[in-house]
């Protein structure tokens, strides 16, 4: 990763902070996004304070435009863009409803900021990496991207779609120098999932008491993979969603 270009969304905090800690470490020069700027002023701290090169750009990744401007913006900075984790994104619904009693506003919302957000990077990395006739690219999905789950359709659907669209554009792809992946973490303690386990005691011994490892994940777990996926030690696998879950998918 030395001197290359990475650029993380959903960086402050959680599996970008992790990922965005990690290609710095390998040498990576890292755009760190987020709608959080104090989130992600302090990614970019704990860069810098480990030596490393980082640069904090915010971003909802909900805009096209602000999209847009993020991946331009990169450009200007390091003038290439050589690895994206295109990792920003959100829960389901509030109320855990079925499926049929899902309320659109809601549905369109977690559609926008887990499926729609992770096209809008896309369309803009992609052009910049077919120019230098190379790049690699990272989407988070979730095991609900690979199996389903009661009281989530629209979660399950989008990161559903999220590995459709990874293999899509890999296939496209494949033959042009870029490579597009996903990873696929189970349960992980991010500020967010911490947030409902606080809420709910019981949430945490079910979730742990469900994975065969008998734990959850770790943002640095999740981290070392997206960084494995775009170096050149994985220079051969390209639209492979790769769950990272303690074995949880294998059941």
């Amino acid at each position: 990763m030395q001197n290359k270009v990475a650029l993380v969304t959903g960086a402050g905090d959680g599996l970008g902070r992790a990922s965005a800690r990690a290609f710095a470490r390998e040498g990576a020069n890292v755009v760190v996004s987020d709608i959080d700027e104090v989130g992600g002023s302090r990614t970019v701290a704990l860069i810098k304070e480990a030596g490393g090169e980082a640069t904090f750009v915010h971003c909802d990744v909900t805009s096209v435009q602000q999209v847009d401007a993020l991946v331009q913006e990169t450009i200007e900075l390091y003038g290439r863009l050589d690895c994206a984790h295109n990792n920003a994104g959100g829960g389901g619904s509030k109320g855990r409803p079925l499926t049929h009693e899902f309320n659109v506003e809601d549905w369109l919302h977690v559609v926008e900021i887990n499926l729609n957000s992770i096209w809008y990077c896309m369309r803009r990395e992609i052009p910049i990496m077919l120019k230098q006739g190379a790049g690699a690219i990272v989407n988070t999905s979730s095991i609900y991207g690979i199996a389903g789950a009661v009281r989530t359709a629209a979660y399950v659907a989008a990161k559903h779609g999220v590995v459709g669209l990874t293999r899509a554009a890999a296939l496209e792809y494949a033959d042009q120098g870029i490579r597009v992946n996903a990873v696929c973490p189970a349960h992980v303690p991010t500020t967010a999932v911490q947030k409902l386990m606080d809420d709910d005691p019981g949430l945490e011994p079910w979730v742990t008491g469900l994975s065969p490892s008998g734990r959850m994940g770790r943002p640095e777990e999740i981290g070392e993979t997206v960084v494995w996926l775009c170096s050149d030690a994985a220079s051969f696998v390209t639209g492979h969603a790769m769950p990272v879950d303690g074995g949880w998918t294998a059941q």
